[in-house]
């Protein structure tokens, strides 16, 4: 089998409700859909999230084309390994969703003519459902509150909740909103993207762990080892390596230098579902919990690592995923997208072959002209945000 063809289309997912973090907001989801075909006339599915920008996406993937077209996608590690070091790709780490995406796309392709889910090729399933967190924009508390009842009642076990607001009574009273609307059972995580320093995160943490936090995320910078390990040594709540740890490099070195007591990853932020696979055993053989990222993803990306957190035992934590914003998705097999396809917060592992799931035509071509037209839409608007320049820390 050999490969003929790249096909990439940027596709836009409106959300339900906007998407808010400390620096701005969103109102949806953008994402590259690529297609890999063969001459035996299978078609292998891989996604992209438009990271940093859907034509840094397309750029990579255009220049992947002579690494990629006319090899053979069941030798994925000598496919890597030209992409890495003939192509140079490994070099930027903003190349890495579109690596991803074709490597993802082989392994669907390797699935489909075996006839075998993924789940099965990378180790047999350790468990039959992932679970996924409920993502609570960082809104007013009515807001916050309301829609920690409809986690609640969706039957979500892990709320996910932005912090790192300019003062830090905004967050307390988000939190305490959250709390008080998703019931006292629920598990609050909740995620600085590097906003406080050192002392700031300290009292920060102090003050919302009075509302029963499960983990708190990336609340110092990820460029600095040891002051994530100082905050660690100073709060109760486990720390959450995040933009600590895109790649398995990164994820050592915060192992090193006992920086997290759970690391995220990625397998969009670190080129493949193998990696993905790799991050997860350095973090055990470290003792480590590990639980997935994610840039924003549709269907066709969600189920690629759903398959492979299925296999990892060590996935102990409900991981990301965007059901609580999104209005739709781009798979045919009512896999992902709005909360209503989640079960308790959990998705069940595809069972057909490969990735398990396939492009729904119509959905497709809508969000492809969405796309199209209204681009500028989907990208962070906040006027505040757009006309200032924030610095970090924030205090």
């Amino acid at each position: 089998m050999r490969v003929t063809a790249i096909r990439a289309t940027p596709v836009a997912v409106p959300y339900r409700t906007d998407e808010i973090w400390a620096f701005g907001r969103r109102s949806g989801l953008v994402a590259v859909l690529v297609e890999i075909d063969t001459d035996e006339g299978l078609t292998g599915l891989g996604e992209a999230a438009a990271y940093p920008s859907a034509d840094m996406v397309l750029s990579v993937l255009r220049g992947l084309e002579p690494l990629v077209i006319g090899s053979d996608p069941f030798r994925i590690e000598q496919l890597i390994q030209r992409i890495d070091v003939v192509g140079t790709w490994h070099h930027i780490n903003s190349s890495s969703p579109a690596i991803g995406a074709v490597e993802t796309a082989c392994w669907d392709l390797v699935g489909k003519a075996c006839g075998q889910p993924l789940v099965n090729l990378f180790g047999g399933r350790f468990r039959d459902e992932v679970e996924f967190f409920h993502y609570v924009a960082a809104d007013t508390p009515e807001a916050v509150k309301a829609e920690g009842q409809r986690a609640a009642a969706a039957g979500a076990r892990t709320c996910y909740l932005k912090v790192g607001a300019d003062a830090l009574a905004t967050d307390i009273e988000r939190v305490a909103a959250l709390r008080d609307g998703a019931g006292p059972a629920m598990g609050i995580r909740v995620d600085a993207n590097e906003a406080w320093s050192p002392g700031a995160a300290v009292r920060a943490v102090r003050a919302l762990e009075e509302y029963g936090l499960e983990l708190v995320e990336q609340p110092v910078s990820g460029r600095n080892l040891p002051e994530m390990a100082y905050v660690r040594s100073r709060i109760n709540t486990p720390l959450l390596a995040n933009e600590a740890s895109w790649t398995r490099s990164d994820q050592l070195a915060v192992i090193q230098h006992g920086a997290a007591d759970v690391i995220s990853v990625d397998h969009q932020m670190d080129g493949g579902l193998l990696n993905l696979k790799r991050s997860a055993g350095l973090c055990a053989a470290a003792g480590l919990p590990v639980l997935k990222h994610s840039l924003g993803e549709l269907g066709v990306a969600l189920a690629a690592a759903t398959h492979v957190i299925a296999a990892t035992p060590n996935f102990r934590y409900a991981n990301q995923a965007y059901g609580a914003l999104l209005t739709d998705d781009i798979v045919a097999d009512g896999f992902g997208g709005p909360q209503e396809n989640y079960r308790n917060g959990c998705l069940p592992v595809p069972d057909a072959p490969g990735l398990g799931v396939s492009l729904d035509p119509d959905r497709v071509a809508r969000y492809a002209d969405l796309y199209r037209t209204a681009a500028a839409d989907f990208t962070f608007h906040d006027p505040h945000a757009l006309t200032h320049a924030p610095a970090l820390p924030k205090r």
